[in-house]
Protein backbone atom coordinates (compact mmCIF):
# COMPACT_ATOMS: atom_id res chain seq x y z
CA UNK A 1 0.00 0.00 0.00
CA UNK A 2 1.35 3.27 -1.01
CA UNK A 3 0.71 6.37 0.85
CA UNK A 4 -1.85 8.12 -1.16
CA UNK A 5 -3.57 5.61 -0.75
CA UNK A 6 -3.64 5.55 2.65
CA UNK A 7 -4.74 8.42 2.88
CA UNK A 8 -7.62 7.76 0.21
CA UNK A 9 -9.30 4.81 2.81
CA UNK A 10 -8.21 7.51 6.38
CA UNK A 11 -9.50 10.82 4.61
CA UNK A 12 -13.62 10.07 4.62
CA UNK A 13 -12.73 9.30 8.66
CA UNK A 14 -10.14 12.13 9.51
CA UNK A 15 -11.38 14.83 11.64
CA UNK A 16 -8.13 16.34 12.31
CA UNK A 17 -9.31 18.17 15.91
CA UNK A 18 -12.45 17.78 17.57
CA UNK A 19 -13.64 18.55 20.76
CA UNK A 20 -10.57 19.21 22.69
CA UNK A 21 -8.30 15.99 21.11
CA UNK A 22 -6.51 15.73 18.02
CA UNK A 23 -8.33 12.56 16.29
CA UNK A 24 -6.29 9.76 14.55
CA UNK A 25 -7.98 7.00 12.92
CA UNK A 26 -6.50 3.53 12.11
CA UNK A 27 -7.49 0.50 9.67
CA UNK A 28 -8.81 -2.33 11.74
CA UNK A 29 -10.10 -4.40 8.91
CA UNK A 30 -7.03 -7.17 9.70
CA UNK A 31 -3.78 -7.34 11.20
CA UNK A 32 -2.04 -7.42 8.08
CA UNK A 33 -3.37 -3.89 6.67
CA UNK A 34 -3.35 -2.46 10.60
CA UNK A 35 0.83 -3.36 10.61
CA UNK A 36 0.93 -2.29 6.84
CA UNK A 37 -0.79 1.12 7.30
CA UNK A 38 1.12 1.88 10.24
CA UNK A 39 4.33 1.22 7.91
CA UNK A 40 3.11 4.13 5.74
CA UNK A 41 2.30 6.40 8.06
CA UNK A 42 4.28 9.48 8.15
CA UNK A 43 6.95 9.73 10.33
CA UNK A 44 7.61 5.73 10.77
CA UNK A 45 10.59 3.87 10.11
CA UNK A 46 10.30 0.05 9.24
CA UNK A 47 12.90 -2.51 10.85
CA UNK A 48 11.32 -5.44 8.56
CA UNK A 49 14.23 -8.04 9.96
CA UNK A 50 12.97 -6.95 13.00
CA UNK A 51 9.28 -6.85 12.75
CA UNK A 52 9.57 -3.44 14.42
CA UNK A 53 7.81 0.09 13.17
CA UNK A 54 9.42 2.79 15.24
CA UNK A 55 7.09 5.64 15.07
CA UNK A 56 7.91 9.82 16.04
CA UNK A 57 5.63 12.46 14.81
CA UNK A 58 4.25 15.75 15.99
CA UNK A 59 2.18 14.05 18.24
CA UNK A 60 3.11 10.33 19.51
CA UNK A 61 6.63 8.62 19.57
CA UNK A 62 7.01 5.15 20.46
CA UNK A 63 7.01 2.01 18.53
CA UNK A 64 5.31 -1.45 17.54
CA UNK A 65 6.27 -4.75 17.21
CA UNK A 66 4.31 -7.57 15.20
CA UNK A 67 4.39 -11.14 14.32
CA UNK A 68 2.55 -13.78 13.12
CA UNK A 69 2.16 -16.86 16.12
CA UNK A 70 0.44 -18.60 13.93
CA UNK A 71 -2.07 -19.15 10.78
CA UNK A 72 -4.94 -16.75 11.61
CA UNK A 73 -3.31 -15.55 15.24
CA UNK A 74 -1.63 -12.30 15.26
CA UNK A 75 0.28 -10.32 17.96
CA UNK A 76 1.38 -6.50 17.84
CA UNK A 77 2.77 -4.94 20.91
CA UNK A 78 3.10 -0.78 20.68
CA UNK A 79 4.37 1.47 22.94
CA UNK A 80 3.46 4.60 23.12
CA UNK A 81 3.96 8.67 24.47
CA UNK A 82 0.91 11.01 23.56
CA UNK A 83 2.47 14.13 23.04
CA UNK A 84 -0.77 16.37 22.98
CA UNK A 85 -4.48 14.85 24.05
CA UNK A 86 -5.54 12.17 21.69
CA UNK A 87 -8.17 10.17 20.74
CA UNK A 88 -7.53 6.94 18.46
CA UNK A 89 -10.32 5.62 16.81
CA UNK A 90 -10.86 1.96 14.21
CA UNK A 91 -11.93 2.78 10.79
CA UNK A 92 -12.35 0.22 8.24
CA UNK A 93 -11.82 0.54 4.62
CA UNK A 94 -14.58 -0.31 1.84
CA UNK A 95 -13.80 -3.17 -0.13
CA UNK A 96 -11.80 -5.22 2.72
CA UNK A 97 -13.18 -8.03 4.40
CA UNK A 98 -13.43 -7.48 8.75
CA UNK A 99 -13.73 -11.06 10.28
CA UNK A 100 -11.25 -10.46 13.16
CA UNK A 101 -12.23 -10.81 16.78
CA UNK A 102 -9.06 -8.78 18.87
CA UNK A 103 -8.36 -9.14 22.39
CA UNK A 104 -6.26 -6.15 23.87
CA UNK A 105 -4.38 -5.88 27.20
CA UNK A 106 -3.82 -2.13 28.00
CA UNK A 107 -1.50 -0.68 30.75
CA UNK A 108 -2.32 2.98 30.61
CA UNK A 109 -0.10 5.05 32.89
CA UNK A 110 -0.60 9.25 33.57
CA UNK A 111 -0.26 11.59 36.35
CA UNK A 112 -3.13 12.12 38.96
CA UNK A 113 -2.64 15.22 40.60
CA UNK A 114 -2.91 15.30 44.53
CA UNK A 115 -4.59 17.99 47.32
CA UNK A 116 -1.08 16.67 49.25
CA UNK A 117 1.23 19.90 49.74
CA UNK A 118 4.57 18.30 49.43
CA UNK A 119 3.34 15.39 46.95
CA UNK A 120 1.76 17.20 43.70
CA UNK A 121 0.91 14.71 41.35
CA UNK A 122 1.85 10.99 41.25
CA UNK A 123 2.09 8.01 38.32
CA UNK A 124 -1.24 6.11 38.24
CA UNK A 125 -1.55 2.81 36.32
CA UNK A 126 -4.72 1.96 34.36
CA UNK A 127 -5.06 -1.55 33.13
CA UNK A 128 -8.05 -3.49 31.59
CA UNK A 129 -8.72 -6.02 28.70
CA UNK A 130 -11.26 -5.51 25.96
CA UNK A 131 -12.60 -8.43 23.23
CA UNK A 132 -13.45 -6.61 20.20
CA UNK A 133 -15.94 -8.60 17.17
CA UNK A 134 -15.34 -7.68 14.09
CA UNK A 135 -16.19 -4.70 12.41
CA UNK A 136 -16.73 -3.04 15.48
CA UNK A 137 -16.14 0.95 15.75
CA UNK A 138 -14.20 1.89 18.75
CA UNK A 139 -12.18 4.62 20.09
CA UNK A 140 -9.61 5.07 23.35
CA UNK A 141 -8.81 8.79 25.02
CA UNK A 142 -4.93 9.60 26.03
CA UNK A 143 -4.07 12.60 27.62
CA UNK A 144 -0.97 14.87 26.80
CA UNK A 145 1.90 12.78 28.72
CA UNK A 146 -0.11 9.22 29.00
CA UNK A 147 2.39 6.40 28.43
CA UNK A 148 0.80 3.27 27.16
CA UNK A 149 1.26 0.00 26.09
CA UNK A 150 -1.46 -2.28 23.97
CA UNK A 151 -1.10 -5.69 23.33
CA UNK A 152 -3.73 -6.85 20.72
CA UNK A 153 -4.29 -10.41 19.67
CA UNK A 154 -5.72 -10.61 16.33
CA UNK A 155 -8.05 -14.09 15.99
CA UNK A 156 -9.37 -15.36 12.97
CA UNK A 157 -13.26 -16.97 12.93
CA UNK A 158 -11.30 -19.92 11.93
CA UNK A 159 -8.72 -19.54 14.76
CA UNK A 160 -11.48 -19.23 16.95
CA UNK A 161 -13.62 -21.98 16.37
CA UNK A 162 -10.81 -24.74 16.22
CA UNK A 163 -9.25 -23.33 19.69
CA UNK A 164 -12.20 -22.17 21.98
CA UNK A 165 -14.95 -23.92 22.35
CA UNK A 166 -17.77 -21.71 22.24
CA UNK A 167 -20.42 -23.93 20.22
CA UNK A 168 -20.62 -25.80 23.67
CA UNK A 169 -20.56 -23.10 25.89
CA UNK A 170 -23.96 -22.81 27.88
CA UNK A 171 -26.30 -19.96 27.01
CA UNK A 172 -26.65 -18.25 30.30
CA UNK A 173 -22.93 -17.16 29.86
CA UNK A 174 -22.81 -13.47 30.07
CA UNK A 175 -19.97 -14.13 27.63
CA UNK A 176 -22.00 -16.32 25.17
CA UNK A 177 -25.27 -13.79 25.94
CA UNK A 178 -22.54 -10.90 24.57
CA UNK A 179 -20.92 -13.18 21.74
CA UNK A 180 -25.08 -13.48 20.42
CA UNK A 181 -25.89 -9.90 20.55
CA UNK A 182 -25.92 -6.66 18.60
CA UNK A 183 -22.73 -5.17 21.01
CA UNK A 184 -19.02 -5.57 19.54
CA UNK A 185 -17.25 -4.84 22.61
CA UNK A 186 -16.60 -5.23 26.05
CA UNK A 187 -13.82 -4.57 28.91
CA UNK A 188 -12.61 -6.52 31.77
CA UNK A 189 -10.45 -4.95 34.79
CA UNK A 190 -8.50 -7.96 36.31
CA UNK A 191 -9.31 -10.97 33.89
CA UNK A 192 -6.13 -12.42 33.63
CA UNK A 193 -3.54 -12.58 36.86
CA UNK A 194 0.07 -11.28 36.81
CA UNK A 195 -1.24 -10.24 33.20
CA UNK A 196 1.44 -7.24 33.04
CA UNK A 197 4.57 -9.61 33.80
CA UNK A 198 3.39 -12.05 31.36
CA UNK A 199 2.91 -9.80 28.74
CA UNK A 200 6.47 -8.44 29.58
CA UNK A 201 7.94 -11.90 28.84
CA UNK A 202 6.20 -12.39 25.73
CA UNK A 203 7.98 -8.41 24.79
CA UNK A 204 11.30 -10.03 25.70
CA UNK A 205 10.78 -13.00 23.49
CA UNK A 206 9.69 -10.38 20.94
CA UNK A 207 12.77 -8.24 20.86
CA UNK A 208 15.20 -11.68 21.24
CA UNK A 209 13.46 -13.60 18.67
CA UNK A 210 16.06 -13.72 16.35
CA UNK A 211 18.78 -14.72 18.43
CA UNK A 212 17.20 -17.98 19.88
CA UNK A 213 16.19 -20.93 17.29
CA UNK A 214 13.51 -22.12 20.34
CA UNK A 215 11.93 -18.61 20.67
CA UNK A 216 9.00 -19.84 17.86
CA UNK A 217 8.09 -21.86 19.74
CA UNK A 218 8.37 -20.53 23.34
CA UNK A 219 6.50 -17.11 21.49
CA UNK A 220 3.58 -19.36 20.70
CA UNK A 221 3.36 -21.29 23.98
CA UNK A 222 3.33 -18.13 26.17
CA UNK A 223 0.92 -16.17 23.34
CA UNK A 224 -1.46 -19.39 23.88
CA UNK A 225 -1.51 -19.56 27.52
CA UNK A 226 -2.73 -15.83 28.25
CA UNK A 227 -5.15 -16.48 25.48
CA UNK A 228 -6.39 -19.57 26.94
CA UNK A 229 -6.42 -17.80 30.63
CA UNK A 230 -8.77 -14.74 29.30
CA UNK A 231 -11.33 -16.86 27.88
CA UNK A 232 -11.03 -19.33 30.70
CA UNK A 233 -11.56 -16.83 32.95
CA UNK A 234 -14.26 -14.17 31.16
CA UNK A 235 -16.42 -17.88 30.56
CA UNK A 236 -16.44 -17.71 34.66
CA UNK A 237 -17.31 -14.16 35.05
CA UNK A 238 -20.94 -13.77 36.18
CA UNK A 239 -21.10 -9.90 35.73
CA UNK A 240 -25.37 -9.39 34.48
CA UNK A 241 -26.52 -7.08 31.68
CA UNK A 242 -29.08 -7.46 29.25
CA UNK A 243 -26.75 -8.37 25.67
CA UNK A 244 -30.22 -8.53 23.89
CA UNK A 245 -30.85 -4.51 24.01
CA UNK A 246 -30.90 -3.22 20.41
CA UNK A 247 -29.46 0.24 21.59
CA UNK A 248 -26.28 0.92 20.19
CA UNK A 249 -23.14 1.68 21.96
CA UNK A 250 -21.48 5.11 21.45
CA UNK A 251 -18.09 3.70 22.49
CA UNK A 252 -15.64 7.06 22.05
CA UNK A 253 -17.69 8.25 24.16
CA UNK A 254 -17.88 5.65 26.86
CA UNK A 255 -14.19 5.54 26.24
CA UNK A 256 -13.86 9.75 26.69
CA UNK A 257 -16.20 8.89 30.06
CA UNK A 258 -13.66 5.94 31.58
CA UNK A 259 -10.82 8.72 30.56
CA UNK A 260 -12.50 11.44 33.10
CA UNK A 261 -13.15 8.99 36.12
CA UNK A 262 -9.70 7.48 35.87
CA UNK A 263 -7.88 10.71 35.73
CA UNK A 264 -9.81 12.30 38.40
CA UNK A 265 -9.34 10.40 41.62
CA UNK A 266 -8.34 12.75 43.41
CA UNK A 267 -11.23 15.47 43.19
CA UNK A 268 -14.69 14.70 44.73
CA UNK A 269 -16.85 12.64 41.84
CA UNK A 270 -18.63 15.04 40.07
CA UNK A 271 -21.96 12.67 40.18
CA UNK A 272 -23.46 10.67 37.04
CA UNK A 273 -25.80 13.68 35.95
CA UNK A 274 -22.99 16.16 35.32
CA UNK A 275 -21.55 13.53 33.16
CA UNK A 276 -24.15 12.83 30.69
CA UNK A 277 -24.94 16.90 30.09
CA UNK A 278 -20.40 16.73 29.67
CA UNK A 279 -21.31 14.22 26.86
CA UNK A 280 -24.55 14.94 25.93
CA UNK A 281 -26.35 11.83 26.59
CA UNK A 282 -28.93 10.98 28.91
CA UNK A 283 -28.22 9.59 32.35
CA UNK A 284 -30.03 6.71 31.91
CA UNK A 285 -28.43 5.89 28.60
CA UNK A 286 -24.91 6.67 29.86
CA UNK A 287 -24.99 3.81 32.80
CA UNK A 288 -26.33 1.48 30.55
CA UNK A 289 -23.35 1.75 28.23
CA UNK A 290 -21.42 2.10 30.33
CA UNK A 291 -21.72 -1.18 32.37
CA UNK A 292 -22.11 -2.68 29.23
CA UNK A 293 -18.64 -2.12 28.23
CA UNK A 294 -16.81 -2.31 31.69
CA UNK A 295 -18.91 -4.82 33.19
CA UNK A 296 -19.77 -2.59 36.44
CA UNK A 297 -21.77 0.48 37.22
CA UNK A 298 -19.97 3.85 36.91
CA UNK A 299 -20.12 4.85 40.66
CA UNK A 300 -18.02 1.12 41.29
CA UNK A 301 -16.35 1.88 38.61
CA UNK A 302 -15.01 5.12 40.02
CA UNK A 303 -14.59 3.27 43.85
CA UNK A 304 -12.21 0.84 42.54
CA UNK A 305 -10.14 3.10 40.41
CA UNK A 306 -9.61 5.28 43.50
CA UNK A 307 -8.49 2.17 45.70
CA UNK A 308 -6.70 1.26 43.05
CA UNK A 309 -4.75 5.11 43.41
CA UNK A 310 -4.90 4.30 47.46
CA UNK A 311 -2.75 1.20 46.72
CA UNK A 312 -0.15 2.77 44.48
CA UNK A 313 -0.34 6.02 47.28
CA UNK A 314 0.12 3.20 50.08
CA UNK A 315 3.04 1.19 48.46
CA UNK A 316 4.87 3.98 46.86
CA UNK A 317 4.42 6.93 49.18
CA UNK A 318 5.27 7.29 52.86
CA UNK A 319 1.94 9.20 53.47
CA UNK A 320 -0.18 8.74 56.09
CA UNK A 321 -3.28 6.22 55.96
CA UNK A 322 -5.70 9.27 56.67
CA UNK A 323 -4.17 11.51 54.28
CA UNK A 324 -4.51 8.80 51.75
CA UNK A 325 -8.36 8.50 52.68
CA UNK A 326 -8.70 12.09 52.52
CA UNK A 327 -6.88 11.79 49.09
CA UNK A 328 -9.46 9.73 47.41
CA UNK A 329 -11.92 10.82 49.05
CA UNK A 330 -12.91 9.69 52.47
CA UNK A 331 -13.24 12.01 55.75
CA UNK A 332 -13.66 8.60 57.36
CA UNK A 333 -10.13 6.64 57.93
CA UNK A 334 -12.22 3.59 59.07
CA UNK A 335 -14.20 3.46 55.90
CA UNK A 336 -11.66 3.89 53.90
CA UNK A 337 -10.16 1.17 55.30
CA UNK A 338 -13.02 -0.57 54.70
CA UNK A 339 -13.57 0.11 51.55
CA UNK A 340 -9.79 -0.85 50.56
CA UNK A 341 -9.69 -4.78 52.34
CA UNK A 342 -13.10 -5.00 50.66
CA UNK A 343 -11.27 -4.46 47.08
CA UNK A 344 -7.43 -5.65 47.80
CA UNK A 345 -8.28 -8.28 50.72
CA UNK A 346 -6.20 -6.30 53.46
CA UNK A 347 -6.13 -2.92 55.19
CA UNK A 348 -3.78 -0.15 54.08
CA UNK A 349 -1.59 -0.46 57.09
CA UNK A 350 -1.00 -4.40 56.58
CA UNK A 351 -0.16 -4.12 52.84
CA UNK A 352 2.36 -1.19 54.04
CA UNK A 353 3.92 -3.33 56.94
CA UNK A 354 3.97 -6.21 54.53
CA UNK A 355 5.74 -4.56 51.65
CA UNK A 356 8.31 -3.01 54.08
CA UNK A 357 9.16 -6.19 55.62
CA UNK A 358 9.91 -7.39 51.66
CA UNK A 359 11.78 -4.24 51.30
CA UNK A 360 13.85 -5.12 54.12
CA UNK A 361 17.56 -6.90 53.12
CA UNK A 362 18.47 -10.31 54.71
Amino acid sequence: MNLSKWYQLIKPNFRFYKDGFFEFPYLANTPELFIESTIKTPGSKHAAEEQVVYRNNPFINGEMHYRQIEEGLWLTITNLKFKYDTVIKSNYANGIPSDHYSITFTVFESEVKLQNVFIDKVPFQNKFWSFKKPGTDVGACFYKGSKCQFYIYYISPSWLEKHVPLDILDRKIPFKKFLDSSKGFISYQDIVPNAENLSHEILHTFKTFNKDAFNTTILKAQTLSIISTFFKNVFADTRTDNYQEKSSVDYKTIAKCESMISTKLSTPFIGIDALAKAFNMSSSKLKADFKSVYGTSILQYNIDKKMELAMQLVLNTTMQIKHIAKEVGYDSSSKFSATFKKKHGKLPSELRSDSMLDQKPE
